[in-house]
């Protein structure tokens, strides 16, 4: 899968392509954060898509490496991202997850298997796929389904977005 492919050279950032929407494909507001472990390395990126002038994100994309403890969660938990997009939302509602479907889907000329989490927040939708490095992309929605044109928009985003200087 030629999109999923590690860098060369490692930027002050992310040791990982992060896949996501280009932000000038986007009409709002992006925002990014970095989860940094105690040793310096990034255990993870995540984007916040905001189109609600300030209100909160309408969608975050994460992107966790195997090893990352954003990846670890207990059985009926949300996923990191969907615990970060209640929390961008100010809402405290506890949220668990209560079912899980597997589905195909085509990017391109490629396959990818969807994991469409089913919460007991009906108005968050959620899904997760594993990229061919191990990189767990998770994707939670506030009020809008993710459908399969969302995943035409997906590419590595360039390294110069997450360098330091």
């Amino acid at each position: 899968m030629s999109f999923l492919r590690r860098r060369s050279a490692t930027p002050a950032g992310p040791d990982f392509d992060v896949l996501a929407m280009d932000p000038g494909d986007w009409p709002g507001n992006l925002g990014a954060g970095l989860l940094p472990a105690p040793d310096g390395s990034c255990q993870g990126v995540f984007l916040r898509y905001d189109l609600f002038g300030g209100r909160g994100p309408a969608m975050i994309i994460g992107n966790l490496p195997e090893g990352s403890p954003a990846r670890e969660v207990a059985e009926g938990e949300v996923p990191f991202e969907v615990a970060q997009l209640l929390q961008a939302l100010e809402n405290d509602e506890e949220v668990v997850v209560t079912g899980a479907e597997d589905m195909p889907v085509m990017q391109g000329d490629n396959l990818l298997i969807v994991r469409r989490l089913k919460l007991s927040e009906t108005r968050i939708s959620c899904v997760q796929f594993d990229r061919s490095d191990k990189v767990l992309v998770t994707i939670a929605a506030w009020d809008r389904p993710i459908t399969d044109d969302l995943y035409a928009l997906l590419k590595p985003l360039p390294a110069e977005l997450f360098q330091q200087g």
